[in-house]
């Protein structure tokens, strides 16, 4: 959605279109070695969204009317504050999970919206849910992977020499946890035991994200800095390829940040994602080889149907390209400015959410905009698809079901 942070490996700051302000935070961090750029914001932190003097209020864009929405909001919940982190709910056995900063858990049936189980971590947390199966998993402030039952009993707990910003991944044996710095760590599903770590260089200055991964078929996708995606194997965490969607441009450091900000998608023959300062494309599932790329940039990861692959460009535009080829299907340009995020497919349309607390639906078929609901009024912080509905959590802690039609 553009809350991106640049991240040097001596601080870290977010940014959305990244401002003259926050590039001179980020080069200034970068020259005098500074643990973090913490001390040069106003409190609290800046781990999340972009702060108003950086532009973060500026006024939106009029939206055009419209008359018959294909999507309602079904029911509506709440979690806690994020304190500027970014959670995304995740759905197991009928039950929505939701975390927040101040360390709790909440379960919510999927039919009606109630709240189901509360589980107190008594901890800050920084990254969740990942849940599966009567196991939920988050993360902590202090790089810790707490992992619980469905009734909230404490399973087990790890801690890994990293900060953890994206939700973990539970698959049936193991449990794939991202750092901040981009390794990947595989634990034991059972007891939290670390099986392997995988990692790879950084440049300079990387973006600061919340991206996860992808597993399909005992391998793991996951998008790195320099706009690579990489094939590993989950039972070893040998690497199986790394592929190139977009090289770095530019003359300095800030302009050469090309990174994969979103979680890459598995479809079937091919891997595709979006590059930040780069291109969106997609490479081939069993080599890496490329298919093809466009010369569209994205902070936010892309969304794949049986014709058409879905990317809301840096400017707000929502691009459907050809899977197979890459070319430009239609251009929806009604959203500019708005700070899209990922998109995601539900019942045949395309969903993407605003910094304004908006979700908008959109035809695959045609590009048009069919539909919209708001919510709380702050940023749609993540939007998951749960069968014939989608899952909103929001910055102010809303979580809304969409029901679509």
């Amino acid at each position: 959605m553009g809350n991106l942070m640049v991240r040097s490996q001596s601080g870290g700051i977010r940014a959305s279109n990244v401002s003259s302000r926050i590039a001179l935070l980020v080069i200034l961090v970068s020259l005098c070695g500074c643990a973090s750029v913490r001390d040069w914001l106003p409190s609290p932190p800046s781990f999340g969204w972009l702060p108003s003097w950086a532009g973060g209020s500026k006024k939106l864009p009029p939206l055009a009317d419209i008359r018959d929405s294909v999507i309602s909001v079904q029911w509506t919940a709440s979690a806690a504050s994020p304190k500027l982190f970014m959670f995304s709910p995740s759905v197991s056995e009928r039950v929505i999970f939701t975390a927040a900063h101040d360390g709790t858990i909440n379960a919510i049936e999927e039919q009606g919206g109630k709240s189901v189980a509360r589980i107190d971590t008594k901890a800050k947390l920084t990254a969740g849910v990942g849940a599966a199966e009567n196991l939920v998993v988050v993360a902590d402030t202090r790089g810790q992977v707490l992992a619980f039952d469905a009734a909230g009993r404490s399973l087990w707990k790890t801690p890994l020499d990293g900060e953890i910003l994206a939700s973990p991944v539970v698959s049936q044996s193991t449990v794939v946890v991202r750092t901040a710095d981009g390794r990947l760590f595989a634990l034991n599903r059972a007891d939290g035991k670390r099986r392997w770590v995988f990692t790879r260089a950084t440049p300079p200055l990387t973006l600061r994200t919340g991206a996860s991964v992808t597993i399909n078929r005992g391998i793991i996708y996951a998008g790195f800095p320099a706009g690579k995606v990489v094939a590993v194997e989950l039972e070893s965490g040998r690497p199986v390829w790394e592929a190139t969607i977009s090289l770095p441009r530019g003359s300095t450091e800030l302009e050469r940040v090309a990174d994969i900000s979103g979680v890459p998608v598995f479809d079937d023959t091919r891997v595709c994602a979006a590059v930040y300062q780069g291109r969106t494309g997609c490479v081939e599932t069993l080599n890496g080889n490329a298919l093809w790329t466009r010369d569209i940039s994205s902070s936010d990861g892309v969304a794949v149907d049986g014709k058409n692959l879905y990317v809301a460009d840096t400017d707000g535009n929502v691009n459907a390209l050809d899977k197979t080829s890459g070319t430009t299907v239609w251009k929806q340009d009604k959203l500019v400015k708005r700070d899209l995020g990922t998109p995601i497919i539900v019942k045949g349309r395309i969903l993407v959410g605003d910094r304004a607390g908006f979700v908008h639906a959109i035809a695959p078929d045609s590009g048009e905009l069919v539909g919209r609901i708001a919510t709380d009024g702050s940023r749609v912080m993540s939007l998951i698809a749960n069968g014939d509905r989608a899952v909103v959590q929001t910055e102010r802690g809303g979580v809304f079901a969409i029901a679509v039609r």
